[in-house]
């Protein structure tokens, strides 16, 4: 599987709310940045990505263009929550080894 690849089945976990397979794609020591988060490490990460998928009914992650440089990914996503509210995103994820190493999301 290819970078793009890992990262449109992260997206793809991430919308299906799937906990379990979503920690699969990362690494040890990866760690996760947005407007409101900031968490490092496995556990951690998990933990607040379990965190936003209690607080809502439903999330999808539509992605609107997405390009690779070397290790990383860059996505522009509409992310949909509850069915109503629509968030524009850019995330820069990390890759290597085939594990997410960081995500780095942006709110436009």
């Amino acid at each position: 599987m290819d970078n793009i690849e890992l990262a449109q089945l992260y997206f793809k976990l991430f919308s299906d709310k799937n906990i379990a397979e979503l920690s699969k794609l990362f690494h040890d020591q990866v760690t996760l940045t947005d407007w409101e988060i900031s968490a490092i490490g496995h556990q951690d990460v998990v933990a607040a990505n379990k965190n936003i998928f209690d607080n809502v009914d439903t999330i999808k992650v539509d992605v609107v263009t997405i390009a690779e440089n070397r290790n990383t990914v860059i996505a522009e996503l509409l992310i949909t929550i509850n069915g109503t509210d629509t968030l524009d995103v850019v995330d820069v994820i990390s890759i290597v080894d085939s594990k997410i190493t960081s995500i780095k999301a942006f709110k436009r």
